[in-house]
């Protein structure tokens, strides 16, 4: 999907969705998947991955375990596989072993049934398939630990076996030396410990020279020797050397079982990347999950029907602070496709644009959408957004020469496939000279047949929308009693900017307030004023019908 301007992903806080969705990922795999979602143009790619997300949805709701439990991030591990010559640790195999197991899990929980009902989900094991020789490998080599069975080689268990005859020779040596010198009070507190990996004494050190061996060291305080006692050098040799042949076996050993791995290398990144996309499916659900995001009818052409939409991260920031957020409903087709919408500042005009904006761009990412499922959602080429104050002032360029400059863009680049949202269209200039230009760039758009929202105050667009085809008036209602917003739009009429009667409600003085009204033009009071009558009318009208009826 193409966007202008560059800026355009994080004016509709699109950044900050990326960010809160990589907070539910766990594994590398999916973080990096977060922060790098693409934004997608087919109808087969998008509604794959909603589905994915809508089931994985369901699987959360319905409290059922989904077997992906492999977390860590072994992928320099699988590439050394894949290197002639290269040897893994024992811990580095049990790492594998249980993503191989992993694997194992999630295919014994698709079985015919699930397949069925998670279609989509199906889809990421279907080009893979499970290795049970991959654990069988590794479980003949290694124990539970990590470490290398005596049962690896012949030649290894012999070693041991060894091994384990010296260390028995060399204790029973030992233990009677240290008996010996105890009796004698040569020995200190510990009497033994372990100095470059050989058995030696701890001698106080006026005792020293009372011990025939070989000084190994001593104390930080110098008060103990540690002495190896001459009667125990040739089997700690023997013990050494042992040692020695023992780690050149299991280094052997498990360099063998790095090369037979490798022919699984490629398999195993498979079972990784599956791992994975499941974790980033299961992210992107719990996401969902906070927003009350859901799967709605995705359709193959430039379509928008919402239905009870809401701005995800002004619900996530409302159910925090456990207020209510206003749900929006519009709809852009063939017959209505740029919507006008006016009213009074603070009204939630700028919100409601963002919001259609923000879930469209979260559609197309495969993001479930905080929407009633019945809406339905087209699929667009590119985005064109133009919100607030974008001159620059180290040129000083001026604010309706930066919105110009813009709206030359959306004009020689607008199609039919082509979403765009413009906020205070015309603003920056002459209300009337900025109020004909406004109308020769909704014209244009109009006649692009591409579909947008435009937010202004100026009442000949109101009049435009209803004379141009394709572009209709909505409104953001306003309660004029109470000088509040209310956050709801009308869509089908256009709204008052409520100029005069929030003057009013704020106690401006009379005399300034008749003053300004001799200023304007008297057609233009007028259709303000009737505006304002109209919208109360019909917020009346909305309360009584939402009266139960009175018994007789």
């Amino acid at each position: 999907m193409k966007f202008f301007p560059e800026s355009a992903l994080v004016q509709l806080e699109y950044e900050k969705v990326k960010t809160l969705l990589a907070l539910h990922c766990r594994t590398e795999f999916a973080k990096l998947k977060a922060e790098q979602l693409r934004l997608h143009t087919k109808k087969e790619f998008i509604k794959t991955e909603l589905q994915q997300s809508n089931e994985f949805k369901l699987l959360l709701q319905g409290n059922q375990h989904f077997p992906n439990e492999f977390t860590h991030n072994i992928g320099k591990e699988l590439k050394l596989i894949g290197i002639p010559g290269a040897v893994l640790s024992g811990e580095q195999f049990l790492l594998i072993r249980r993503l191989a197991e992993n694997t194992n899990n999630i295919f014994r929980w698709f079985d015919n049934e699930r397949r069925t009902a998670y279609a989509a989900l199906t889809k990421i094991i279907n080009d893979s398939y499970y290795e049970k020789v991959i654990v069988e490998m590794i479980d003949e080599i290694l124990d539970e630990t990590g470490h290398v069975k005596d049962s690896a080689s012949e030649e290894l268990a012999e070693i041991r076996m060894s091994l384990y005859r010296k260390r028995n020779e060399l204790r029973k040596v030992f233990d009677r030396i240290v008996s010996k010198l105890n009796k004698q009070g040569y020995l200190a507190d510990i009497e033994e410990s372990f100095l470059n990996g050989r058995r030696v004494l701890a001698v106080f050190a006026e005792q020293k020279r009372m011990i025939k061996g070989i000084l190994h060291g001593e104390s930080d305080s110098r008060r103990t020797t540690f002495i190896e006692p001459e009667e125990t050098t040739e089997l700690n040799n023997a013990v050494f050397s042992l040692e020695n042949e023992e780690r050149k076996e299991v280094y052997k050993i498990l360099r063998k079982l790095t090369q037979h791995l490798s022919v699984y290398a490629n398999l195993l990144k498979s079972y990784l990347d599956m791992a994975g996309e499941f974790d980033f499916i299961r992210a992107k659900a719990k996401f969902a999950a906070d927003y009350n995001g859901n799967y709605p009818v995705v359709m193959d052409k430039a379509h928008v029907q919402l239905i009870q939409a809401y701005h995800p991260l002004l619900y996530i920031y409302n159910k925090a602070n456990k207020k209510p957020t206003i749900p929006v409903d519009l709809t852009l087709n063939e017959k209505q496709r740029i919507l006008v919408i006016s009213g009074p500042n603070a009204g939630g005009k700028t919100v409601t644009l963002k919001t259609v904006g923000l879930l469209q761009l979260m559609l197309q990412s495969g993001l479930l959408v905080p929407i009633h499922p019945d809406s339905e959602m087209g699929i667009f080429k590119q985005i064109m957004i133009h919100i607030g104050d974008t001159q620059s002032l180290e040129f000083e360029l001026s604010t309706y020469s930066s919105h110009l400059k813009n709206m030359k863009h959306f004009m020689e680049n607008a199609n039919g496939k082509t979403l765009f949202f413009i906020d205070e269209l015309g603003s920056g200039s002459d209300p009337n000279l900025g109020g004909a230009f406004a109308e020769v760039i909704m014209e244009e758009l109009a006649i692009k047949h591409s579909f947008g929202i435009v937010t202004t105050h100026y009442l000949n667009l109101k009049v435009m929308a209803n004379k141009v085809n394709g572009i209709i008036n909505g409104a953001m209602q306003f309660d004029e009693k109470n000088l509040l917003p209310m956050y709801k739009l009308v869509v089908g009429k256009p709204g008052s900017s409520y100029t005069f009667s929030i003057a009013e409600r704020i106690g401006l003085e009379k005399r300034l307030i008749e003053k300004a009204r001799k200023l304007v033009d008297d057609d233009h009071f007028t259709l303000d004023k009737l505006l304002n009558r109209t919208e109360q009318d019909l917020q009346h009208i909305d309360k009584e019908k939402s009266r139960p009826e009175s018994l007789a």
